[in-house]
């Protein structure tokens, strides 16, 4: 049972969690590279480009939680709110809300 009764709750714990801006600089990474991923698939009409994507964004993004800040990724116990988390921040990031 989550402890987040909205997505809207739960953002602000999402960014808790992501304070350390090597974390942050390595989340927008991995989500670029997913959608490089995505693009390349389509483009080359091959789906096994689609098999990078959730190594390239988990994999970025555990790396930084376990060795920068230092803490467990919400992926464990929220990964439908964590996934609307990154990407959410992704596009505050690219408009300027956010800082890497």
């Amino acid at each position: 049972m989550s402890r987040f009764a909205s997505f809207r709750e739960f953002y602000p714990y999402y960014l808790g969690e992501h304070r350390n801006p090597v974390c942050r600089r390595l989340h927008f990474a991995g989500s670029t590279l997913v959608l490089l991923a995505v693009l390349l698939a389509l483009l080359a009409r091959d789906w096994r480009w689609l098999l990078l994507a959730p190594v390239a964004g988990y994999g970025f993004a555990w790396v930084g939680h376990f060795l920068f800040e230092r803490n467990r990724p919400a992926t464990f116990r929220h990964p439908l709110y964590s996934l609307m988390g990154d990407w959410v921040l992704y596009w505050q990031v690219l408009t300027g809300e956010q800082k890497l």
